[in-house]
Order: C-alpha cells, then structure tokens, then sequence
C-alpha cells in the first residue's frame, strides 16, 4: 500500500505530466504554473487588512494538521484527490494541500447547512466512499485502489464519475453516486482555489479590501497584476480523459494500457541513450 511521501514521488513521474504539443515531451514542473508567470497575490499583502492578511497567510504558513482521518485514510483520499486535482506541473514543494482543509472540515463537522435525502452525513459519505472506491478496484482489477496503477486509479474514478459502478451496490443504493462526486468535487475545488498559490496561477488579484479594484469595465488587469500569456500544453499520456469512453469497448482499457505502456519503456529507453551520450 502506497503511503503519503510515495504518492508525492509519484506525482513527479515524468509520464504523468502536461505535454509540449510539438515535441509531446512533459513540461518541467514549476513553482509557478499557470499563465500569469512572475504574479505573486501575497506581494499584495500590506494592502489587506489585518484579519483578512491572517486568514491569507495562514494558509500557506499552517496547514490543518491531521485531526480527523486516520492515516490509511489521509493517505487514501490524498492519491484520489490528486486524480480529480492534478498537481504533476507544480514543484513539490509548492503543491497545494487538499486533503488538510478537508480533514479540518469533517474534524469540526462543518456542513453547507442542508444535505440531500440521498445523501448520508458527510463524515459517513467520506467512509462509504472509501469503501465503495476499494470495492470497484477489487471488482475490477483485484487490488485495493492504492495498490492499482496510476492508469487504473484513474479509470476506477471515471466509473464513479460517469455513475457507473458495478460494485458496492449496497452503499449506492444508500448514497447517491452523483452527489458523492459532486461532494468530492466541492471540496477539492475549495480546498484548491482558497490557496494563495491557486490565486497566482489564475491571476486572481486577491482580496479586494479596503483597497478595492479599479479597472472593472474592460476586464483589464489592475496596476498589480500581470498580463495573461498562454501556451499550449497536451494532457499527461498516464491519464484518462473525457476523450477515452473506456467502458463502451472492453478492450480499450487493454489497448490503452498496452499503448501506454510503450510509451513509457520507449521514453525509458530514449533518456537512457541521451545519457550514455552525454
């Protein structure tokens, strides 16, 4: 079973990267990724107030620790949200913590304040999902979902994304598998887009008081922020995306995996002859 650290050093696999689309080689990952290069939100910092600066800071200074989740389930939806949120373009030390704001969420039993009849209390949907997850990868490929490739973790998640299960019927027929996703969707995107660092790589300008913006009626750049500058980039070649409808062709999967596979042993071979060269 993977642990933490072992998922972190997976994330840096070169396979699992955004492409060049001309040479199709992964990008180096960056500490900035994004098409705002060089904005930094936190530069902004002395014009915030002092609360508003606290709540900012704290969360890149103090992540929530680990109060909630037991470590086999950190480590758990720690490999799933980096499915749903992939990180693979930034360094490691600057990949945002998904898993922590979660964590905090369930420890104090926060809730959006409704929950829907098809759905279970969230800390009881956390653990359900956790289980039916595990069901599918037994079903499917006869592991637990941490011990499966990166490829297939990410078909098992399409399956629970599409609402297509073939296991765990009894936890889907008590919890709806479209509100579970949209559940974990919520959160990572919540937990992924209140970072300061999420806010450099979207060239979002930061908190806007007391200073307030300025320059709202022709979607021009305030005097702090950076013009866009984009650049085109190919999806990881480990990756399964809405262009790849597995589950309408059995073999699929097969051929997938068998072309990635390639893939992977010619890059393998291809960085071994650069360095017997060099």
């Amino acid at each position: 079973m993977q642990n933490s650290k072992q998922i972190l050093q997976e994330s840096s696999d070169p396979a699992l990267r955004p492409r060049d689309p001309d040479t199709e080689e992964p990008l180096a990952p960056s500490a900035e990724p994004g098409y705002y290069p060089g904005f930094n939100t936190l530069s902004q910092s002395a014009f915030w107030d002092d609360a508003t600066r606290k709540v900012v800071t704290h969360r890149v200074e103090q992540p929530p620790p680990r109060n909630y989740f037991s470590l086999e389930e950190w480590t758990f939806w720690t490999c799933v949200f980096a499915h749903l949120i992939p990180q693979t373009d930034r360094t490691a030390e600057r990949q945002i913590p998904i898993v922590a704001p979660l964590d905090r969420r369930l420890y104090l039993n926060q809730t959006s304040g409704y929950r829907y009849e098809n759905m279970p209390q969230d800390r009881i949907a956390y653990r359900w999902g956790q289980e039916a997850i595990n069901h599918e990868a037994q079903h499917r490929y006869g592991g637990d979902f941490l011990n499966l490739s990166h490829l297939q973790q990410d078909v098992i998640l399409k399956f629970i994304h599409d609402g297509k299960p073939q296991a765990a019927k009894e936890i889907w027929k008590n919890m709806s598998v479209h509100r579970f996703w949209q559940m974990l969707m919520q959160d990572a995107i919540e937990a992924y887009y209140a970072h300061p660092w999420a806010w450099d790589e979207i060239g979002f300008g930061g908190p806007a008081y007391p200073r307030a913006y300025t320059r709202l009626e022709r979607g021009e750049p305030e005097p702090w922020e950076v013009e866009e500058k984009r650049y085109e980039w190919l999806a990881p070649a480990f990756s399964v995306s809405d262009q790849i409808e597995v589950e309408e062709d059995p073999d699929a999967l097969h051929h997938l995996e068998s072309h990635q596979h390639r893939l992977h042993n010619s890059n393998s071979d291809n960085s071994q002859q650069k360095a017997r060269r060099s």
